[in-house]
């Protein structure tokens, strides 16, 4: 006799094809696949790249704040309570591969994800890679909370630190041990960072070989300047003066001439005799002109010929005009 509990495993309903007590067998897939995943999680989606693409840069910043040792910033009131000097930003390709190709102190270089790759770009990656320079790549949103509003950025910023301004008199002392002629731009009340980037930029196309910016009522080598001298800032050093009128004076013993722009000037920039000598030409704010103790310790007031229609021109355009004068006479002495 057969033993009945051995053959319950093998009882089959009739017409079906499972075994009884089988029905389990397809209760998962009658479950579904359970709740929607977010987007953020979806690897497919938008927002899944930009949470991969935040958490590089995350991970990034803590690696480099653990190579140099610095603390990773946890929100304001953090930290040892000593003030963090604020560093600048770079911006532009133009400004970003010049500041590499001087070798300016680097942070961090910042791209915006997707970039179109030019020449710049692949040389500005080289030139980070070889230094060491940490490389994010960020949303462009990123970027454009991170720069001023009106910057154009061009999906690229170098982070770079306060900018370390030069002594005036040891930048005079390097141009006369290259036996060069002194030509230099000093700035009197202006207060625009990109008229200081457009003078910038119109002393190296000239052959300056330097600024002088004063300590106080002054504009200062930020990103704004930076951007505006197209990458020129890299190139001529910029000195700061504790006090402009002395370090005229000091200027002016070591043989310096000193010229000082303005409308009302007696001495007409055309045919300028002194262009020829050892230069520092002193421009002074759009509204205010040149400030009275230095007009007083210029050698010569001139003043730019221009059409009654037009009452001034900005500090970038009169120093621009004169540099090319200045470089036009020196090239044609006869001219």
């Amino acid at each position: 006799m057969t033993n009945k509990k051995s053959r319950t495993g093998a009882i089959r309903k009739k017409g079906l094809g499972k075994a009884v007590g089988s029905g389990g067998q397809g209760r998962q897939a009658l479950e579904g696949r359970g709740p929607t995943p977010k987007a953020e999680d979806r690897e497919y989606h938008a927002k899944f790249k930009a949470k991969k693409s935040r958490e590089r840069y995350d991970a990034a910043k803590a690696r480099y704040a653990e190579r140099s040792g610095q603390t990773p910033e946890r929100g304001r009131g953090s930290g040892s309570g000593r003030k963090k000097e604020e560093a600048e930003l770079v911006t532009g390709r133009n400004a970003v591969v010049e500041a590499l190709r001087a070798r300016i102190p680097a942070s961090t270089l910042y791209i915006a994800s997707k970039v179109e790759m030019d020449d710049r770009m692949r040389e500005i990656l080289r030139l980070a890679t070889n230094r060491n320079v940490p490389v994010l790549e960020v949303m462009r949103q990123e970027l454009d909370r991170m720069t001023e509003r009106d910057t154009v950025h061009q999906g690229v910023v170098l982070k770079v630190p306060p900018m370390a301004y030069a002594h005036p008199m040891e930048m005079l002392d390097e141009i006369i041990d290259r036996d060069e002629v002194p030509l230099i731009v000093a700035l009197d009340g202006v207060t625009d960072p990109r008229n200081l980037g457009a003078i910038i930029r119109s002393v190296g196309a000239f052959g300056g070989q330097g600024v002088v910016v004063p300590q106080r009522r002054s504009a200062g080598l930020n990103s704004a300047a930076w951007k505006t001298s197209a990458g020129a800032a890299a190139r001529i050093p910029v000195a700061m003066a504790s006090n402009l009128t002395q370090t005229i004076k000091e200027f002016k013993k070591q043989g310096v001439f000193i010229i000082g722009l303005d409308g009302d000037g007696d001495v007409s920039l055309p045919g300028l005799e002194l262009a020829d000598r050892p230069l520092m030409i002193v421009i002074g704010s759009e509204g205010k002109g040149l400030s009275r103790l230095v007009t007083e310790t210029c050698d010569a007031v001139v003043s730019i010929p221009i059409h009654d229609v037009t009452e001034s021109l900005n500090a970038g355009i009169a120093a621009s005009v004169a540099l090319y004068e200045v470089s036009r006479l020196r090239a044609n002495p006869e001219a």
